[in-house]
């Protein structure tokens, strides 16, 4: 274990003490949500049809629950016992809408699944093991699905039939909202009902995960839009309002994998070729306010190829696209959010309305039943990739082998409540960020007035409310340049800060998107060079044992920063990324368990973990 320069009350106290008494502070425009709330919003279980044939029948919603909340579990992929160092606050259980429930019925031999035709054709592969007949069922269903047809193949319409469609799908839908309202307590731990619609037209990942903060009297009252109904994403933002309509279920709809989607999921046109209208996006943000940046599958923040300047880039690259020809996806502005963010800006300038103005947060989408993505205890993305022993294999998830997959991610609100319509409202106003995994406690916030003393422990963070926004938010009105507070402190069992960077974009003279990084604040043993860069970070990690000293890095970062380049009138949107000393990725701890060379796994040995706030745009009137 790391070596920590103070103990974890010690930090939380700190934390308190930087946030300040409110009183001392002038009045605020809202309530403050002083608290900080880690969470799940995309894992699967055994409901998703992938999961059980990859031979993990007892991953279910109730072992996911138990084990964020803090409990012991048997692991459903190793038979080990399991447990979370830290527990989390909520979780969305997001199985795949398409024949959600129904494939463990048909090997539980019920009538009306096994006995279809579909059902007949997938117990009749033929396997040396359990799991190797599963795998040929599984890969059965991906040649229906695909379109492929002879032999034993039945119709995607009789699978339709068989399995999915009519009422087949409403008994687990039901069974699992009871399960999520029997773990849901709220200020305690809070369980969100939702799903994943997996839409992956061409092979391109298009998929969100969906959920609402309402309970089972409105969740009873329809069953999840899948990509078997469409997979067009306009017509899932219809279902949405037509559902919202009827029900009064609220919901939020939550893009991820860009970093796969074949440059489709943050295109200048719709689904069916056309420019993007303003009409177009102010659907797309009703509904999706967040998308998930980092994850199991990779980083999709940026790419070094669309951020050439940017020396932290190349972070937990993942370009494996999950069909069984196992492309590799080159690298185009419609698959990474930064790009996004900028297009967001110059499509805003043609209809009126910005189509991608999202916030940014993390989530695991591990196949395993458990949030297990810390680098010294990473369960893997699924049974495949579940042991040290079997990640320098393949997945089966395109051409990617097991030591592909990242260890993160997570996501943090800012709420004043743990319940579900306080985590909700947190999604919708975007004051929620992403961590790679470490829960580095983050603020942000922009204004037109603001002056180192904001900072002060007795005026922050209420200071930021009053005079500005927070991360998430829209500065707009009058002003010579936006001024900038920004706090960090490390997760108390993680690794120290390196620094803390401000990541600007921006519209220039011809109209065309511009990035630029900013290093705002950094640990005290360096000095800016004369190319204007902050040298890196001494890196601690000793590569025989896996173990690191907190030696070097701050416990806390935290500045005013004014941008010195903004024009007056400029639109263009801000946000920190603060950063980790290097620290083991979990490739280096298999590679020290197994007793191998820690570079025969093709990996980094060691990374800078990090955190993402949600943006702040700025609009100032000239």
């Amino acid at each position: 274990m790391a070596h920590r320069m103070c103990k974890q009350a010690a930090l939380l106290l700190a934390f308190t003490a930087l946030s300040g008494p409110l009183a001392a502070a002038k009045p605020v425009k809202q309530t403050v949500p002083t608290h900080l709330y880690w969470g799940d919003t995309h894992l699967h279980t055994s409901h998703s049809f992938d999961v059980f044939l990859f031979n993990t029948p007892t991953s279910t919603p109730e072992t996911a629950y138990r084990f964020a909340r803090g409990e012991t579990v048997v692991s459903p992929t190793t038979g080990e016992n399991w447990k979370l160092s830290k527990p989390l606050d909520f979780l969305v259980v997001a199985d795949h809408a398409e024949l959600v429930g129904s494939v463990g019925k048909v090997y539980a031999g019920e009538e009306g699944y096994a006995d279809t035709a579909t059902g007949k054709g997938m117990l009749a592969q033929i396997g040396d093991s359990v799991a190797a007949q599963m795998l040929k069922a599984y890969h059965y269903l991906v040649r229906i699905g695909t379109g492929e047809t002879g032999g034993d193949l039945v119709t995607p319409q009789q699978a339709y039939v068989d399995l999915h469609g009519g009422t087949k799908r409403q008994a687990a839908w039901h069974s699992y909202i009871d399960t999520a309202e029997e773990f849901n307590e709220p200020g305690k731990f809070t369980a969100l009902i939702g799903w994943e619609w997996t839409s992956a037209p061409g092979g391109g990942n298009l998929h969100r995960v969906i959920f609402t903060p309402d309970g089972a009297d409105k969740a009873k009252q329809f069953m999840p839009f899948s990509q078997l109904e469409s997979d067009k994403p306009e017509k899932l933002w219809a279902w949405l309002d037509a559902t919202n309509k009827r029900t009064g279920a609220d919901f939020v709809a939550i893009p991820h994998n860009s970093n796969l989607s074949w440059g489709k999921m943050f295109q200048v046109e719709d689904s069916e070729g056309n420019p993007i209208t303003a009409d177009y996006a102010e659907r797309r943000m009703r509904w999706e306010r967040v998308v998930e940046t980092t994850q199991i599958k990779g980083d999709s923040e940026t790419h070094p190829a669309l951020s050439p300047t940017d020396e932290f880039a190349d972070y937990e690259r993942y370009s494996f696209v999950m069909v069984p020809t196992g492309p590799i996806a080159k690298p185009v502005e419609a698959d990474y959010v930064r790009a996004a963010l900028k297009r967001g800006l110059e499509i805003e300038a043609n209809t009126g309305v910005n189509p991608y103005k999202f916030g940014l947060i993390g989530s695991t989408d591990a196949h395993t039943g458990m949030s297990a993505v810390e680098e010294d205890r990473f369960a893997g993305k699924g049974q495949k990739d579940s042991r040290p022993e079997l990640r320098k294999n393949p997945t089966g998830l395109g051409s990617a082998k097991g030591w592909d997959m990242g260890a993160a991610g997570i996501v943090a609100v800012w709420a004043p409540r743990n319940d579900r319509r306080s985590i909700y409202d947190a999604f919708q106003r975007k004051e929620v960020y992403a961590s790679t995994g470490p829960r580095m406690a983050v603020r942000m916030f922009a204004g037109w007035n603001f002056s180192a003393r904001d900072l002060d422990a007795s005026r922050f963070p209420a200071s930021g409310y009053a005079r500005g926004v927070p991360m998430g938010g829209d500065l707009t009105g009058k002003g010579k340049a936006p001024s900038f507070l920004v706090e960090a402190l490390k997760d108390p069992d993680g690794g120290n800060l390196d620094r803390i960077q401000i990541v600007k974009g921006w519209i220039d003279a011809n109209g065309v998107a511009q990035e630029k990084i900013f290093d705002v604040v950094w640990s005290a043993e360096r000095k800016r060079g004369k190319d204007g860069k902050v040298p890196a970070v001494k890196n601690t990690v000793d590569l025989k044992t896996g173990k690191y000293i907190n030696s070097v890095g701050a416990v806390q970062l935290k500045t005013f920063w004014r941008d010195p380049e903004y024009k007056a009138g400029q639109k263009a949107f801000y946000y920190a990324r603060v950063l980790q000393i290097p620290t083991p990725r979990y490739s280096l701890y298999d590679a020290i368990k197994l007793g191998i060379d820690p570079r025969a796994t093709g990996k980094p040995l060691t990374i800078q973990e990090r955190a993402y706030t949600s943006p702040i745009w700025v609009s100032a009137k000239s």
